[in-house]
């Protein structure tokens, strides 16, 4: 045993030097020797200072014990602080264990986690176990919230020594994939199988293949979780299924990796350099239209790794197959007994649990329906019954036969329903997300004794929505098949107009139309967004004008929320409603030129003039007011405040005593003809009535306007507590509404504000990330437009952390301007777990 080395209670501080490869490329040879010479010196005097011993030294890295946490606390800030001077930022970590001392040093868990806290800290951050941080009680400590350390199961809350702003834990890689009700069976063998594929070839598309049922998703999710350590810039799960127009489908890839397009350069813009895994989920019935875009992607992001399930591969470059086989006949009686025993607690193996595992060709979800038959039926019951329709349900002569097989164990659960149940399973297949059950009744006519019966059966699932409300759903392959009967029973174009019409409603009691003085719900909207988008893809070819209103009832949803997205729907479905009354054309120009207005000016002037003349025609005074506001944009745009006054002075006028929304957008625009011509106080007491009006509607996306607009009269004034008070209000509205544009514009005022305060570091980070972010959105105003000063800032501080700013995608820029409190893991669309 080492004589030498601290026993008992012992606290370990492990450093290593951060960008050492990217260093010595810098420095040459010669130099980075001797700076690396002086910062061993720097940090064994440090060490020495505070009794720390020297357990081990690796490279450029030290493992150091010592007797007390205060002792350890104090030669890691001592040490960082002599470096500050030199090209070397170390990162350190500490923790505190009683590990086992032997004669060639420390060994236990204690070791492996003081290194795994160490290895997440960034240059000059020193992060601390809790263990350590609950002996520290003269340091100030910054909680950094719970995270996953490498090779440990579960999540760890972890502290910072020191109050200095950092980007986001160095994690393994964030985690955001869906986590099944229950646990992983089986597949040993192809989880080897794909694993090697993936580590020996390093394919940039993997395609998991397999007919319906084979469980292709559960399998590539546990593939995803084991290659998690790997994906550095995290992992996420993209479901295709809900999806119909292939357009999409970089779209859906964007949303969920936060980028600012679905242009493939805008997502390999948000994906850099780091390596991230994306799980596309159920890519078939949008192939081959969908492949290259897949493909043009994969070429784009090099660091960017597909994992696809499809009954079909893509037939792409880079693309590398995996053919997932039913399970083997061990593997599928575990699984069935599993299941049937949650259900029927006497299922056991048996003769005749392997026979009907062998009738169901050991796919998984064939196993799963009937293991929920045995609620019913014993084993033996489900064989005899299974057995009667098996020739009775027979694909075509060139459909694989495993595909045939599933049909018919999902007709067979089909047929064992009686006519209530089969009418409202059928039915429910005319939602594409999931539905609230008002909805389900509505729609469908359901009877909740029905449902209930669908739900024991497990054809029909529950789970907890984004506004905590209970919502319906199917597996997607069941939804297929019960879609086949809805079209065979002559209900299908009922149902889906049904269905738009309930999706309509659904808008309307959101308030999210402009011609609505109620309070607004976007959040509504944000939750059934897939069903809202199979509305609009019905009526685009069936009821165009049905489509119309639908758009127009949504117009806060494309103005806070997808403005490309409404200027696409808006355009296809004002070419094909060639008779809409003049009323419902007059509102779609105007919500067609919200989306353009960042975009195109000349076509945004065109629409609205074309609005603004028809709502004149008709008499409709508050239509014409809202055009007049929009359009008095552009002369204001171009300096015209004459023109600009006038056109809200008219606007006013018309809608005088009329509506608290029209009151509040015309007092925002004086608010601007106030500030342009100098006189600030008047501006900012007509800004705060404006948001003010607009809270009493709840008209949350223009008060996050306001609050930002704000920020900025703020900022001209000096008032920079105000700014960062005003911009912070914004932010984390504008985060809600996954509102992309105004909170990186809420980003560049904290970090204008902060700048002037002098806290350079966190102004860079923040600064950056704005500045990443809007050179890749679709909008005229750049960064320039928050603050175009910002951009000679010359200062080393500033620049470089501006520069490791740039390299944040925009929600981990929201997280360390509003902290982990206000943040929120579930309002990320990267969370770390």
């Amino acid at each position: 045993m080492r004589p030498d080395l601290p026993t008992g209670t012992v606290t370990f501080l492990f450093t290593d030097i951060e960008g050492s490869t990217r260093l010595l490329h810098a420095l040459g040879p010669d130099d980075y020797a001797d700076a690396l010479a002086e910062h061993r010196r720097v940090l064994r005097e440090a060490f020495a200072a505070h009794d720390g011993v020297e357990v081990d030294t690796q490279g450029d890295a030290f493992f150091v014990a010592f007797p007390t946490a205060d002792g350890a606390a104090a030669a890691a800030l001592e040490a960082r602080d002599a470096l500050a001077a030199g090209p070397i930022t170390v990162r350190m970590g500490l923790h505190t264990g009683t590990p086992t001392v032997t004669a060639e040093g420390y060994v236990g868990v204690d070791v492996h986690r003081g290194a795994r806290v160490g290895a997440l800290a960034h240059g000059r951050q020193i992060v601390l176990s809790p263990a350590t941080a609950a002996l520290l009680e003269d340091e100030s400590l910054c909680d950094l919230g719970t995270h996953r350390l490498k090779d440990f199961d579960g999540a760890v809350r972890l502290f910072q020594l020191g109050l200095d702003p950092f980007p986001p834990l160095r994690t393994p890689g964030s985690v955001e994939l869906p986590t099944p009700a229950t646990r992983f069976l089986g597949r040993e063998h192809e989880l080897f199988e794909a694993v090697s594929l993936v580590v020996e070839r390093d394919p940039r598309v993997l395609t998991v293949l397999g007919p319906g049922g084979t469980g292709k998703t559960r399998f590539a999710l546990e593939l995803c979780r084991l290659l998690a350590e790997e994906a550095d810039g995290g992992t996420v799960f993209c479901a295709l299924a809900p999806l119909r127009e292939p357009e999409l489908v970089l779209q859906s890839v964007a949303e969920r990796l936060g980028a600012a397009s679905s242009e493939p350069a805008a997502i390999a813009a948000r994906i850099g350099g780091k390596r991230t895994h994306v799980l596309v989920d159920n890519a078939e019935h949008l192939l081959p239209e969908a492949a290259r875009p897949l493909a043009e992607l994969a070429a784009a992001a090099p660091a960017l790794r597909l994992f696809v399930t499809s009954r079909e591969p893509l037939r792409i470059q880079g693309e590398a197959e995996l053919d997932l086989p039913p399970l083997a006949e061990s593997e599928a009686v575990s699984l069935f007994c599993e299941r049937a025993q949650a259900v029927r607690p006497d299922v056991r193996e048996s003769e005749a649990v392997h026979e009907l595992c062998a009738r169901l060709d050991h796919l998984p979800l064939a196993l799963e329906l009937a293991a929920a038959r045995t609620k019913l039926l014993s084993p033996e019951a489900l064989l005899e019954r299974l057995e009667a329709r098996l020739d009775l349900l027979k694909g075509t002569r060139d459909a694989d036969e495993r595909h045939a097989t599933l049909r018919a164990t999902i007709a067979w659960s089909y047929d064992l329903l009686d006519a209530e149940e089969q009418r409202l399973f059928r039915r429910l297949a005319v939602f594409r997300g999931g539905c609230t059950l008002e909805s389900v009744e509505a729609v469908c006519e359901a009877d909740l004794d029905v449902l209930a019966s669908l739900l024991d059966k497990s054809l029909v699932r529950r789970r907890t929505g984004r506004l905590s409300e209970e919502r319906f759903w199917m597996l997607e392959t069941i939804r297929e098949f019960a879609a086949e009967r809805l079209e065979a029973s002559g209900e299908a174009d009922e149902l889906r107009r049904r269905h738009a019409e309930r999706m309509l409603e659904v808008a309307q009691d959101a308030h999210l139309s402009e011609d609505d003085d109620e309070p607004f719900q976007l959040e509504i909207a944000l939750s059934e967004r897939d069903d809202i988008r199979a509305a609009l893809d019905w009526a685009q070819d069936h009821d165009p004008e049905l489509g119309v209103s639908l758009a127009v009832s949504l117009e806060t949803f494309w103005n806070a929320h997808a403005p490309e997205e409404g200027q696409q729907r808006l355009t296809t479905l004002l070419e094909r409603a060639r008779t809409l009354p003049d009323g419902l054309r007059a509102r779609g120009l105007r919500v067609l030129g919200n989306t353009t207005y960042n975009v195109d000016v000349e076509l945004t002037r065109s629409v609205w003039e074309e609005g603004l003349a028809l709502s004149r025609a008709l008499g409709d005074d508050r239509g014409a007011a809202l055009i007049l506001h929009r359009l008095a944009l552009l002369p204001f745009d171009r300096g015209d405040l004459e023109e600009t006054r006038r056109m809200i002075d008219e606007s006013h006028r018309l809608a005088a005593g009329r509506s608290q929304l029209l009151e509040a957008v015309n007092l925002w625009m004086y608010a601007q003809l106030e500030a342009a011509e100098g006189r600030i106080d008047a501006a900012v007491e007509l800004t705060r009535r404006s948001a003010e009006t607009a809270s009493e509607i709840e008209w949350s996306w223009w008060v996050s306007g306001q609050h930002g607009y704000l920020s900025l009269l703020a900022l001209g004034s000096g008032d920079f507590d105000g700014a960062e008070r005003e911009a912070r209000a914004s932010l984390l509205i504008a985060q809600t509404h996954e509102n992309r544009q105004r909170s990186a514009g809420a980003l560049a005022a904290l970090a204008r504000a902060a700048l002037r305060r002098g806290e350079l570091v966190r102004a860079g980070l923040l600064w950056g990330a704005a500045e990443a972010e809007l050179a890749v959105l679709p909008t005229r105003f750049g960064v320039e437009w928050y603050g175009a000063e910002l951009l000679d800032e010359t200062d080393p501080t500033f620049a470089s952390a501006r520069a490791q700013g740039r390299t944040l995608e925009l929600w981990e820029g929201v997280a360390i301007a509003l902290g982990d409190d206000d943040a929120g893991g579930t309002s990320l669309p990267l969370e770390t777990h």
